[in-house]
């Protein structure tokens, strides 16, 4: 454990005081993201899942991070905090016992080939065509901001705190509540008929800031009109291209995963897609709380790579790091 965590020494010392006083999990594999995202943080989790499986004697299985979006879609269920008898396992300095999540019940939804996933987060936009289980085609993303990203720049523009997408589907939501429409705002749809699949997301934030530096009071009014154009601007985008992408590659499955689809108005929008242009295809989509990023979704993308015959490693075998470009294939 020391030579794989030299590096994080405070992760070290944190590993060396409390895994010890944990009693080995009954699980056959441990399950990590290696990419795509910020390298410094991705070697920490790599490393610290070498660390344990060396520790436990359990083999390992990297996923890429945006697998692990498309499959959590799949998931449906609920789940039940429960607080477990845990004397015998308390964590050293810890005065009481640590509270595991467990679920209720999962159970995995229906896939129809191919499928068409949508992935919006703050870090990626892309349109990735699975023509079948573990097998991945980009067709389109984002040369520049990701459609995360431009909400927490548009919301810290209009002074809203962050996370930014929260605040701006807020405000949008009162702006429809109040009927209002940015009747003196207009914002462009960046790339809508680029005649290809990839976004562009930070001309929109540059729109933004344009727009507010003309406006000599900045109301509460104002940021929700222009908390709605801006919802509006990047739905439309997302709505338009995947709807192309479904009728070119006929589309049997729709999977629209990632933070961003927490997003209510996104969620209709797409429903509302379904029902009017393809009723016949099944539209996915993950529970609110698996939108984010979460254990459980890593843990079922290793699961279902396991079942369609992928690799374990030993820690000392295992040659994967972390990639921060890493790409879906």
């Amino acid at each position: 454990m020391r030579m794989i965590l030299e590096r994080e020494s405070d992760l070290l010392a944190g590993f060396l005081e409390f895994v010890p006083a944990v009693e080995k999990p009954p699980v056959d594999v441990i399950a990590f993201t290696f990419g795509p995202g910020l390298e410094p943080a991705l070697w920490v989790g790599v490393n610290f899942a070498k660390a344990l499986s060396s520790f436990w004697k359990i083999p390992l299985v990297p996923v890429n991070h945006m697998e692990g979006h498309i499959v959590s879609a799949l998931l449906s269920g609920e789940e039940n905090l429960k607080l477990q008898n845990m004397n015998s396992r308390r964590i050293p300095n810890h005065k009481s016992p640590i509270p595991n999540r467990f679920p209720a019940s999962y159970r995995l939804k229906t896939v129809s080939y191919p499928t068409l996933a949508l992935l919006v987060s703050g870090g990626h936009t892309e349109l990735v065509l699975v023509k079948k289980p573990g097998k991945y085609q980009v067709v389109g993303e984002t040369l520049d901001d990701a459609a995360g990203e431009a909400f927490d720049k548009t919301a810290r523009i209009l002074g809203l705190p962050y996370p930014g997408g929260p605040e701006i589907t807020r405000l949008a939501g009162q702006a429809r509540n109040r009927k209002l429409k940015a009747k003196n705002f207009s914002l462009p749809r960046p790339m809508l008929h680029s005649g290809n699949y990839n976004f562009s997301f930070s001309g929109l934030k540059t729109a933004i800031l344009s727009t507010v530096k003309t406006i000599p009071k900045l109301t509460s009014a104002i940021r929700q009109e222009l908390a709605r154009e801006f919802e509006d601007a990047v739905t439309e985008v997302l709505i338009s291209k995947t709807a192309k992408a479904i009728r070119e590659f006929e589309a049997e499955t729709l999977i629209i995963a990632g933070g961003v689809i927490a997003n209510q108005r996104i969620r209709a929008a797409f429903e509302e897609l379904r029902q009017s242009a393809f009723p016949n295809v099944k539209l996915l989509v993950p529970e609110v709380s698996h939108s984010t990023d979460n254990a459980l979704m890593i843990a079922l993308a290793a699961y279902l790579n396991l079942q369609g015959g992928g690799e374990i490693f030993a820690a000392d075998k295992m040659k994967t790091g972390a990639e921060g470009r890493a790409r879906l294939a």
